[in-house]
């Protein structure tokens, strides 16, 4: 048996998330329609993030294990062939039998993007949250670095919808970057900023990246002092973060691996970078 991994990039717009569920179609259920048809078997794929509905990636690592004897370029050629423009498949390798890409999964990169310009380029609205309301940007840079560290990030986690396994779950997270940062771009409309936030940490717990932009928000409005992301820590109430930010600005952008082959840091796709 073969062990297969591919590297992918896809738009979430159109997608119900990650997973595979009933009657929602999601990036795994496509990728495993394709893959029955190419193989003839209805093959496990695993995936180093579960991203949610309307949230996009840009470096998605997968693997999946098959006998096929198609050549890993066949692979890619036939999966990019077939599958919608939406997903596309950057690369793709063979690798060792006990390659796992969400266990051996070292460190994730994802990126929020806000936008402050009062008209989003029709180029630009499926990848961006706009918000042109005041906001304190050097607020919000203080209050990003506190999320740095190993801290319990209970307060900025969603429900995973059972309270058994919110109650067993671990909440303690390593976050080894934490950082927000203006990217200046013209358009026809004249000159656009953007905000971008970027954090990179070993593993994310569900919806924690988009609470955690939702208060930086409400710091940047003044409702939130940078250092009281400490005491949000503390409280661990999931009800005291600010507000879960919606889908669209946030992309999975890397993985990371223990064996520098393996290692991978693809940036945004262009219709992403603006």
């Amino acid at each position: 048996m073969r062990n297969i991994k591919c590297i992918l990039a896809y738009d979430g717009t159109d997608f119900s998330g990650w997973q595979s569920q009933p009657g929602q179609t999601t990036v795994q259920g496509t990728l495993s329609d394709v893959l029955e048809r190419l193989t003839q078997r209805r093959l496990m794929i695993y995936a180093a993030g579960r991203t949610d509905a309307g949230v996009h990636a840009a470096g998605q690592v997968i693997n999946f294990k098959t006998p096929s004897p198609l050549a890993v370029e066949e692979i890619q050629n036939a999966l990019n062939a077939l599958l919608p423009p939406s997903i596309r498949v950057n690369s793709t390798e063979e690798v060792g039998p006990d390659f796992h890409s969400r266990w051996d999964a070292q460190a994730k990169t994802y990126r929020y993007r806000i936008f402050r310009g009062r008209v989003v380029p029709p180029f630009h609205w499926k990848y961006v949250h706009q918000d042109t309301q005041e906001l304190n940007f050097d607020a919000m840079v203080e209050a990003a670095g506190y999320f740095a560290g190993e801290h319990d990030f209970t307060t900025f986690a969603a429900s995973t919808g059972s309270e058994e396994d919110d109650r067993e779950r671990l909440t303690v997270r390593t976050i080894y970057r934490s950082e927000l940062r203006r990217s200046d771009h013209s358009n026809s409309n004249g000159s656009a900023e953007e905000w971008i936030y970027e954090v990179r940490g070993r593993s994310f717990l569900r919806h924690m990246v988009r609470k955690m932009v939702g208060t930086l928000i409400e710091v940047g409005r003044g409702k939130l002092a940078p250092a009281g992301i400490q005491e949000l820590f503390a409280l661990r109430d999931r009800s005291k973060s600010g507000p879960n930010m919606p889908p669209q600005g946030l992309c999975l952008e890397s993985v990371e691996y223990p064996d520098p082959a393996n290692s991978l840091a693809f940036r945004s796709l262009d219709t992403r970078e603006g």
